[in-house]
Parts: structure tokens; sequence; C-alpha cells
């Protein structure tokens, strides 16, 4: 323990991390997406690196990790945007990263998936939904 959590003072904490379940943010738009997942999943991978901090919510500041799976698994990171290919289901990985964060950091998962929501909540992350996550940046699927 460092002499300041000794003192009382609080230990500086990582910088938040955002985990975004791309599967249910794609799904969310009903644009096609069925025929080129791992396109939808670049074009939100875009769209995340675009944001604007100053438009975001402050739920939603911090490093940004998409999760994405099956055929969609394959989009390569970008300046701003982490990507994780999940090697089996999208929710499984997402409650481990949550569970290999949660104490050192804020955590917060971009969802929907009511199942996932409980899952993530349960190990103490914060929820945000798809639809907060879309009206925050520019994607709206296309």
């Amino acid at each position: 323990m460092s002499g300041e959590a000794e003192r009382g003072e609080p230990e500086e904490r990582e910088e938040p991390l955002v985990v975004v379940d791309g599967a249910n943010v794609v799904g969310s738009v009903p644009d096609g997406w069925w025929r080129d997942r791992r396109g939808a999943a670049t074009r939100l991978r875009d769209a995340l690196a675009a944001r604007a901090a100053a438009t975001l919510p402050v739920r939603l500041l911090g490093a940004v990790t998409l999760v994405v799976e099956g055929a969609a698994r394959g989009v390569p990171p970008v300046a701003g945007v982490h990507v994780e290919d999940a090697p089996r289901s999208g929710d499984d990985h997402i409650v481990a990263l949550v569970a290999d964060n949660v104490g050192r950091r804020p955590v917060v998962v971009v969802t929907s998936d009511r199942e996932l929501r409980e899952r993530v909540r349960e190990l103490g992350a914060s929820i945000v939904s798809t639809g907060e996550l879309r009206a925050s940046i520019p994607y709206d699927g296309r």
C-alpha cells in the first residue's frame, strides 16, 4: 500500500474503461449489417474513434474497448479504440474484461442486452444503453 493510501488519501486509479458490446450496438440499427458483419463493426469502430469528447456524456469518457465476435472478428484497432475479438461468446468476453478491470478503475459497459447488463452490474460495472451511445457519436450504421 502506498503512503498516500495509508494516510487515508485515495490511491490514483487508472483511466475509466468503456467496453462496447459491438454486436448489440451494430444490431440496434437495421441497416443490413447482417450481410457484412465485419464492415458494420468497422463502421462502429470508426464512429467511436471520431467521437468528440466535448459532446460525450461524462460516463462515456475513458479508454474504449470494442468487443466483436463471430463473423465480425478481425477488425483492427485504430487510435482511440482498442478492438478485441471474443474467442467465443462476446458476452462472456465482456464479463471477463469487467472482472479483470473493475477493481482498478471504473468500468462502463455499453449494451442493451438485459442478461449482460445484470452480469456486469453484479461485478460493479455501470451501464450505458446502445441508444445513449448512438446519440453521442456519429453512428447510424451506414
